[in-house]
């Protein structure tokens, strides 16, 4: 068994949509990024990747292609899953804290957790969001981005 640790930030800006988990989230801002900036994702790629020393989503998928630009995280998602499983792994477990101080994000979480569920063909049990602030200390804690830390737990498979 392996475990990997995942980390993402992105700036919040006027003008985009809010994507976390592969959902959209009313907010007045959304996240600045190549893709759809879904932090939530970003960081359970890079804590799969880490796991399997498979690199990072920048080596995977590189900002600045067109064929990126936009594109949902959870399609980002789904590849690393086809390229983990391709290198002989199966995915444990997923748990993830989203970091903002705004919007509060309770009412999403179960939304949230079952489309990242859906997408890594775990059970929804396997599949942790939690969400936290950061006590108005910061950028994040100022309102001005939002971030998630991520550990993913994977084994070789038989």
């Amino acid at each position: 068994m392996r475990f990997g640790i995942g980390f993402d930030i992105h700036p919040l800006v006027s003008g985009r949509k809010l994507v976390l988990g592969g959902m959209e989230i009313p907010f007045d801002r959304g996240l600045d990024g190549w893709s759809d900036a879904d932090v939530l994702t970003h960081a359970i790629i890079d804590a799969l990747l880490g796991a399997a020393a498979m690199g990072d989503i920048g080596m995977h998928f590189p900002p600045g292609k067109a064929e990126y630009k936009n594109i949902s995280s959870l399609k980002l998602l789904t590849e690393i899953k086809k390229k983990l499983t391709a290198a002989g792994w199966q995915i444990n477990n997923i748990d993830a804290t989203v970091i903002a101080e705004k919007p509060h994000l309770r009412e999403y979480i179960d939304t949230m957790r079952e489309r990242l569920s859906r997408t890594l063909d775990l059970p929804l049990a396997q599949v942790s969001v939690k969400a936290s602030t950061a006590n108005q200390v910061g950028p994040l804690g100022q309102e001005e981005a939002i971030a998630t830390m991520a550990i993913a737990s994977i084994e070789k498979i038989n």
